[in-house]
């Protein structure tokens, strides 16, 4: 008998070492919100005014304020009219998936511009010394794809690293990459080098939005997968992968290339939580929060916001609470 228990001990120690899972009961809620909550593809920061912002996919790039997480305001858009430039990529103007960062005194709003099932597009930027919505000044593109491509230039995704400044990108085409940028400017580096960081082994890939953040010694890119878009039918989960160096490559917690199609599953839907992905990453407090969409099963598939905490396990792996 003490040959069978010893057995069992060794074997449950050796589970306890295996990446798990959570099912989707496991999944936490996020934070309860009230007002405004209607976001696609979030990105959030706290203002130096200690108001926090949001925009998102949606008008001409979609603005809520809340003063404390939980409350938000609608604060119209970004912007008070598309840019010119704007139309030689879809017929109204319309941009997506801002990204909004703080640095050189000043917030910088990255967004692509796009149109459904091309990679005709484009990543542009905008300044505001305040970050509120209608403080921006728009200038212009930052990288670009086109059809000869085998990248798309959508979802832009800002970080630092050794001293660069650098952009993640992408979808679909070949999945994720990522180029240098010049840091006064803000926009791609002539000629720069563009990294392959993530993608699946068939198409059309499903891999999407990502983001990447520093902790420890290591980056770690979060990546929506699968299918947004489709309400309650949405199947977007959120995976994660990390590497030592900004520019990969790009492993899950089983040593699985996300260049391969690893990716340690994060978040995926669980009860009235469908589709959660769109993800971005912020600190607020020294705390980790992960700000993402998910579509209501309670209220018709409406894309609403959520955020949850990130905290980080001994061997360095996060997890929503």
């Amino acid at each position: 008998m003490k040959r069978f228990r010893l057995a069992a001990v060794l074997a449950a120690a050796l589970l306890a070492l295996l990446p798990t899972t959570a099912t989707a009961a496991e999944y936490p809620a996020p934070l309860p919100l009230t007002g405004q909550q209607i976001i696609h593809d979030p990105t959030v920061i706290r203002l130096t005014s200690g108001e926090y912002a949001a925009y998102s996919t949606g008008g001409i790039i979609g603005a809520r304020l809340s003063k404390d997480l939980r409350h938000w305001d609608d604060a119209g858009n970004a912007f008070a009219e598309p840019s010119s430039w704007w139309y030689e990529y879809n017929d109204t103007g319309d941009p997506w998936a801002p990204d909004i960062s703080y640095r050189a005194g000043r917030y910088w709003l990255y967004y692509a511009v796009s149109s459904w099932g091309t990679n005709h597009s484009a990543i542009g930027v905008a300044t505001s010394d305040s970050g509120r919505p209608g403080t921006w000044t728009d200038h212009g593109k930052v990288f670009t794809s086109g059809t000869t491509d085998t990248w798309n230039a959508i979802d832009p995704a800002i970080t630092r690293a050794d001293g660069k400044l650098w952009m993640a990108f992408g979808s679909y085409w070949t999945g994720i990459r990522m180029v240098e940028l010049n840091p006064a400017t803000g926009k791609a580096v002539p000629g720069a080098t563009v990294h392959h960081l993530a993608t699946r082994p068939d198409a059309p890939y499903a891999v999407e939005g990502s983001y990447i953040v520093k902790h420890g010694r290591f980056h770690y890119l979060f990546a929506s997968f699968d299918a947004c878009c489709a309400g309650v039918n949405s199947t977007y989960k959120i995976r994660v992968g990390r590497s030592a160096s900004i520019t990969g490559p790009y492993v899950d917690s089983t040593g699985t290339p996300l260049l391969q199609g690893g990716g340690d599953l994060l978040l995926e839907g669980h009860g009235r939580y469908i589709g959660t992905g769109g993800q971005s990453v912020f600190k607020d407090k020294g705390k980790d929060w992960l700000a993402y969409h998910y579509y209501d099963a309670t209220d018709e598939g409406t894309p609403k916001l959520a955020l949850n905490r990130l905290s980080w396990s001994k061997e360095g792996w996060p997890k929503v609470f």
